[in-house]
């Protein structure tokens, strides 16, 4: 699924709450996310009626790079995209090396206007980067780029990597809203998953 901004990455509607939840976009009985989104961020999500999967692709200790493209207001410098690869403390705990590079102009420019658009200011300038990480602790990608300097204003997740040679599942061909089932492939690549054991986490450059 690709998750719009303003919804909630669960299937129960908070009460009083302005943000939609999954029930509202997604008319499948029985499946929950695998990992999750806050309601202010875009992007991929998989939905799965299986616990070990959803164990298996959320737990660090498996590796798996998810990677998000993400609007910061300002010009970022070596140093602090060299810092983010490293890894930055966070609430008092530092994050595992990042893979961190610019987003290419024809990946943001194809991308559709968020609703409701960003508040932008005029006299600071926006970059896109593609950060890559193997863990997904609350607001990590936010509060890694706040800690350097480059205040997080849109966050997609654009994929999430198998790790076992093939494509990452990805949000090509979904739409804001849309979602669609695995192809018989993923789905024989994400029941490997289940019989693979941990692999030794990479933290080299893409």
């Amino acid at each position: 699924m690709h998750k719009p901004f303003g919804v909630l990455s669960q299937f129960t509607s908070e009460p009083n709450s302005r943000w939609d939840s999954l029930s509202d976009w997604v008319d499948v009985p029985g499946v929950y996310p695998a990992g999750r989104l806050d309601a202010d961020s875009e992007g991929l999500l998989l939905l799965t009626a299986n616990g070990r999967l959803q164990q298996r692709l959320t737990d660090p200790r498996f590796g798996h790079w998810r990677t998000y493209w993400v609007q910061v207001e300002g010009t970022p410098i070596p140093s602090q995209l060299e810092a983010l690869r490293q890894g930055v403390v966070v609430q008092k705990q530092r994050t595992r090396p990042a893979r961190v590079e610019p987003l290419t102009t024809a990946c943001w420019q194809a991308l559709p206007e968020r609703e409701p658009p960003i508040r932008t200011r005029r006299s600071i300038p926006t970059t896109w980067l593609k950060i890559s990480l193997t863990e997904g602790r609350n607001r990590q990608v936010r509060r890694m780029t706040a800690t350097v300097g480059l205040p997080t204003l849109r966050l997609i997740r654009h994929s999430v990597d198998l790790m076992d040679g093939g494509p990452p599942l990805s949000l090509d061909n979904l739409g804001s809203g849309e979602w669609r089932a695995v192809t018989a492939n993923e789905q024989d690549r994400l029941m490997a998953l289940l019989k693979r054991p941990a692999r030794h986490r990479s933290t080299s450059q893409p």
